[in-house]
């Protein structure tokens, strides 16, 4: 089992072996076709990967079909080398690249606001890596600070965008979609390309969804209704008793739970408990 019975007003304890064997089985390079991720394997270089890896997560959210074809949309309008294009593009050219562009409620002028934030911090800084450095503190006790940071840096300069496309942990939001792309930057592994080598993976939160939450209440990790940043740092929490050094390895293989079909999350989360 997968979790272990907790006390009454506690919560329960996570079976290592249980969660390596779901790791070992679904932390696979071939699952990573159902996940945005896949994007950011199309570029060799470093600084290309983290644009378009911002980019990937700052647009997984809505059907699958629709994120996939917003992704490469975005990512088709930098060409071959994202970073490059970024830096050098004049921000009118690339507003007329991106007109018409519609994810949900994201517009191409949403979008491309965000990328001259992206665009002020290659010129300012070289890359996205270097901007988050800049703002991580070794007292911080997770990523969350410098996230707020790095995006607070991305929408000061981005002549406005709306806040959901790259939100804030300010007001308590679990900040899902960019805890996603620091855990891609900063993990190394059959399916995190990793890279952010000066950030701990220890510090890193776990990204938070709705599939997510429910998975960790079913779990146990968490009693709170709603999948907010006190959630997430829970859930995190939980984790980190069962893999203190990478608190957020799990996520991956859980979330596959709800997109293969060949899995029976019920049956695998029940294997869980212990």
């Amino acid at each position: 089992m997968i979790v272990r019975g907790a006390e009454k007003g506690g919560t329960a304890a996570l079976d290592r072996a249980a969660l390596e064997r779901l790791y070992r089985k679904y932390n696979n390079a071939r699952f990573v076709s159902s996940d945005p991720l896949e994007f950011v394997y199309r570029y060799e270089n470093r600084r290309d990967r983290e644009v378009a890896g911002l980019i990937a997560s700052s647009l997984a959210f809505g059907a699958v079909k629709q994120i996939r074809a917003s992704i490469a949309r975005v990512l088709a309008s930098l060409g071959e080398t994202p970073a490059d294009c970024l830096r050098d593009v004049r921000p009118p050219l690339l507003a007329h690249a991106l007109r018409g562009f519609k994810h949900r409620w994201i517009t191409g002028a949403d979008m491309a606001s965000m990328l001259d934030g992206v665009r002020a911090a290659l010129r300012g800084y070289g890359s996205l890596r270097e901007l988050f450095y800049a703002n991580l503190e070794a007292s911080d006790s997770d990523v969350v600070p410098a996230a707020a940071r790095f995006a607070g840096y991305i929408r000061s300069r981005g002549g406005g965008f709306r806040s959901s496309l790259l939100p804030s942990t300010a007001a308590g939001s679990a900040c899902k979609r960019l805890n996603l792309f620091l855990r891609w930057m900063v993990r190394s592994d059959a399916v995190d390309p990793g890279g952010w080598n000066e950030v701990p993976p220890a510090k890193l939160v776990v990204p938070l969804d709705t599939h997510m939450h429910s998975i960790s209440r079913k779990l146990a990790l968490t009693r709170r209704r709603s999948a907010d940043l006190r959630a997430a740092r829970e859930i995190t929490d939980g984790f980190r008793t069962v893999s203190p050094e990478d608190p957020v390895k799990y996520d991956f293989a859980l979330t596959r739970l709800g997109i293969l079909k060949d899995v029976s999350a019920e049956v695998i989360l029940a294997g869980i408990h212990c």
